[in-house]
C-alpha cells in the first residue's frame, strides 16, 4: 500500500522543516542561493565543500540541520526532460530514504510551472521507492507511511501519479519473487485475486484446452514441466463510458527459463525467475488503468510457463504447429518466448483490438544493442513508432524504435517447415524474433518491446531498485495519445 500523501501549496516553514526528520527541497537551477528555509547551513556546507550553488542541479547535498532533521537540497533545470527530471529526484530522495524514515516531507520553490513539473516527479519518485519489494529476509525495514508535499497543491490528489506508482510497484513485486514462490499454477492464482480487486473479468486457456485447440507453440514449451499448470490468462478491463480503440497488451510470462535441453550456463540462468517480467508489466498497466478509471477498453493477455528440461520437454529438430497453423522448426529450445507468444499473440489478435502491444525479455541481442537503459520497441507503422516515442518522452521511459525489414525473413527460411524458430548465429536476433512475432498478429497494428531496459543495477530513472517496471508509464501515456 502506498504512503498517505498531503499537499499544500504554502511554502514550508523552517519551523516545519526543523521538525520534518526527513525532507527534500527542490529548487530552480540559479547561480545564487534563494532565501529558503535552512539555506544558511547549505551555504556552509557548500562553502566547506568549494561548491558552487549550481552545483546542486548535478550532485544534491544533504544537511543536517539544528533540530536534527536530515535535509537534502537539489536544484531542476527548467528543460531537462522526464527522465533527467526523475534520475535527479531519485539521486536527492536516495539518502532520506536508505534511512527507512516513516515520515517523508518534501518542498519545491519557485514559479507556478516549475512547481509543478517539480512536485509530480518527486511525489511519484517518493511514492515508486516508498513500497518495499517482497523479501524473505527475516529483518524488515519500517515502511514510509506519510509523505508531505509543501509548495504545490494538485488539483486531484495527484490521482495519476498515484496509479502510475502502484502499477509500477505491482509489476517489480511480481517480478522479483522466486520461481519457488510465483509457479504458473500460483500467478494464476494471484491473478484472479487481483481481478476481484480491480474489477477485471478473468478467461484462462489451460494447457489441455490450448491442447486440443492447436496451440502447439505455446504446448511446446509448457510440455516440459511435470506440473502442467501453464495457462494463457485474457484479463479485460472497460473503464466508464469507455471509447476510442480497443487495446490489447500481452506479456511473456515464464516464469522460470531453464533454457530447456540447451541448457543455459549459471551465469545466464541466474535471474531467470524474472523471464515474466514482461506478464508482470501488462498486469502493471490494467492496475494503474483501472486505479484512474480511463475510459478505455483494455485487454491483457499473458502467457504463463516455465521452460523445463525434462524427458517431455520439447527438442531440437522437431517441427510443432501453431495457433494460426504455422508449421515451426524448432531450432533452440532456449528461444521459448518466441514460442509461447506466438499463440497468445494468435489469441489476442483474434479479439479483433484496434492495437496489439506486447512486451517480453526477450533477447540477449537487444540487451547487447541498448544495455538496461533503455528499452527496444518494434512498430509495424511510422505513425504508430512516432507514438511509441512520445509516449517515451513524456513517460521517462525510454525506448529505441528499431527496423525490422522484410529480407530478414531468409534466416528464418527452412527446409522442413514454414519458418525457422531463431537462427543459430545468433546474428540481429531481436530483429529476427520480431520478424517471427510478425506472423501471428495478422494485419493488427502492432508494437512490440523487448523489456531490455526491465532490470538496471542501482535503479533506473525514477525508481531505485535493479528491477525497473518499465513499459507501464510508457503504456499509459500510450493510451494518453490514441485517446487524443
Amino acid at each position: 500500500m502506498l504512503p498517505k500523501l498531503t499537499d499544500n501549496k504554502q511554502e514550508i516553514t523552517i519551523k516545519v522543516l526543523e521538525a520534518a526528520g526527513h525532507a527534500l527541497l527542490l529548487l530552480p537551477v540559479s547561480k545564487s542561493l534563494p532565501e529558503v528555509p535552512g539555506s544558511v547551513e547549505l551555504k556552509a556546507v557548500l562553502k566547506r565543500r568549494e561548491l558552487k550553488v549550481d552545483s546542486l542541479a548535478k550532485s544534491p547535498v544533504a544537511v543536517q540541520l539544528p533540530g536534527g532533521t536530515l535535509a537534502v537540497y537539489a536544484m531542476l533545470k527548467a528543460d531537462a526532460s522526464t527522465f533527467e527530471t526523475h534520475e535527479q529526484a531519485r539521486r536527492a530522495l536516495a539518502p532520506l530514504l536508505a534511512e527507512h524514515p516513516k515520515a517523508l516531507t518534501l518542498a519545491v520553490f519557485g514559479e507556478a510551472e516549475f512547481t509543478a513539473r517539480a512536485a509530480e516527479a518527486v511525489v511519484y519518485t517518493a511514492l515508486v521507492n516508498a513500497v518495499a519489494l517482497p523479501s524473505r529476509k527475516s529483518k524488515t525495514e519500517a515502511a514510509l507511511k506519510t509523505v508531505r508535499l509543501f509548495g504545490h497543491q494538485s488539483a486531484d490528489g495527484f490521482a495519476r501519479v498515484q496509479a502510475l506508482a502502484e502499477g509500477n510497484t505491482l509489476t517489480r513485486s511480481l517480478t522479483v519473487q522466486g520461481p519457488d514462490e510465483l509457479t504458473p499454477g500460483v500467478y494464476r492464482k494471484r491473478i484472479k485475486a487481483l481481478a476481484k480487486q480491480y474489477g477485471w473479468a478473468v478467461e484462462e486457456y489451460a494447457f489441455d484446452k490450448l491442447k486440443k485447440m492447436g496451440a502447439g507453440a505455446f504446448c511446446a514449451v509448457a510440455q516440459g514441466s511435470p506440473a502442467k499448470d501453464a495457462a494463457i490468462v485474457r484479463i479485460s478491463y472497460k473503464g466508464p463510458k469507455a471509447k476510442g480503440k480497443k487495446v490489447a497488451f500481452v506479456g511473456k510470462g515464464i516464469c522460470f527459463d531453464t533454457g530447456g535441453h540447451n541448457l543455459k550456463p549459471a551465469k545466464y540462468m541466474q535471474g531467470m525467475h524474472e523471464d515474466m517480467n514482461g506478464s508482470a508489466v501488462v498486469l502493471g498497466i490494467l492496475a494503474a488503468a483501472s486505479k484512474l478509471k480511463l475510459p478505455v477498453a483494455l485487454e491483457g493477455w499473458v502467457a504463463l510457463a516455465e521452460n523445463h528440461i525434462s524427458p517431455q520437454a520439447y527438442r531440437q529438430n522437431e517441427v510443432v504447429t501453431a495457433l494460426n497453423g504455422t508449421t515451426i522448426e524448432v531450432v533452440h529450445t532456449d528461444a521459448e518466448g518466441r514460442m509461447v507468444l506466438a499463440d497468445t499473440l494468435t489469441l489476442a489478435a483474434k479479439a479483433k483490438p484496434d492495437l496489439i502491444a506486447d512486451f517480453a525479455t526477450l533477447t540477449g541481442s537487444m540487451h547487447y544493442a541498448l544495455g538496461s537503459r533503455m528499452s527496444g520497441v518494434f512498430a509495424s507503422s511510422s505513425a504508430i513508432a512516432h507514438q511509441a516515442s512520445r509516449a517515451a518522452t513524456a513517460s521517462g521511459e525510454r525506448i529505441v524504435v528499431f527496423p525490422y525489414p522484410e529480407d530478414y525473413d531468409s534466416s528464418l527460411d527452412s527446409t522442413v517447415a514454414d519458418v525457422k524458430q531463431c537462427s543459430m548465429e545468433g546474428e540481429a536476433d531481436h530483429i529476427l524474433a520480431t520478424r517471427f512475432l510478425s506472423r501471428f498478429v495478422g494485419d493488427t497494428p502492432w508494437l512490440h518491446m523487448d523489456l531490455s531496459g526491465h532490470s538496471c543495477k542501482g535503479g533506473l530513472g525514477a525508481v531505485m531498485s535493479d528491477a525497473s517496471g518499465f513499459g507501464v508509464a510508457w503504456a499509459i501515456a500510450l493510451l494518453d495519445s490514441l485517446r487524443g
